[in-house]
């Protein structure tokens, strides 16, 4: 995923600072469904894990580099797939960095800073944890729990495990 412009220069040769539409787009595109859902306030730690969990899912499933192009309503079935409970989005995103990383390097190029954008998100969903309803009472060692959400259970989790299900739901309601 190349990005779309350099800062001054059309032919991108330039030498110039070259410009993360794709992540900015993707970022964009996270902000507002959430935005939209009014499902939590913006400035929380939660909002920012929904929304770079989704700029992730929307920025790595965009396998033809064709980010800036798109609509959302035609690609919410993809990304409504990627976020759904019990689809292993962390293997997919892991999976999904390493390909990019691995293009890039076939092609001969530095990594791009979309991708560097797109992988400081990564670092910290993936090592934020944030205190809040346990999601899934049968894991962190509630296995006796009875079936059913207890919203008084918190425990901490991963930015990226409490961002999926607020992604999603955004979306849902888009």
């Amino acid at each position: 995923m190349r990005p779309e412009g350099t800062n001054g220069t059309s032919d991108g040769g330039g030498g110039g600072l070259a410009v993360p539409m794709a992540w900015l787009y993707a970022e964009y595109i996270a902000d507002e469904l959430l935005r939209t859902g009014r499902l939590i306030p913006v400035g929380t730690l939660e909002f920012r894990a929904g929304r770079d969990t989704l700029a992730l899912t929307i920025y790595l499933s965009d396998a033809a580099g064709e980010l800036s192009g798109i609509r959302v309503v035609s690609q919410l079935d993809e990304w409504l797939s990627l976020t759904a409970y019990g689809h292993p989005w962390r293997d997919w995103a892991q999976t999904r960095f390493l390909q990019l990383g691995e293009e890039a390097r076939e092609d001969g190029r530095e990594e791009d800073p979309d991708l560097e954008l797109a992988r400081a998100a990564w670092r910290w969903l993936d090592h934020t944890e944030l205190f809040a309803t346990n999601l899934d009472p049968g894991r962190h060692g509630h296995a006796d729990t009875p079936a059913g959400l207890d919203e008084n259970a918190r425990v901490w989790t991963p930015a990226w495990q409490l961002g999926l299900p607020l992604g999603h739901l955004a979306m849902h309601l888009f």
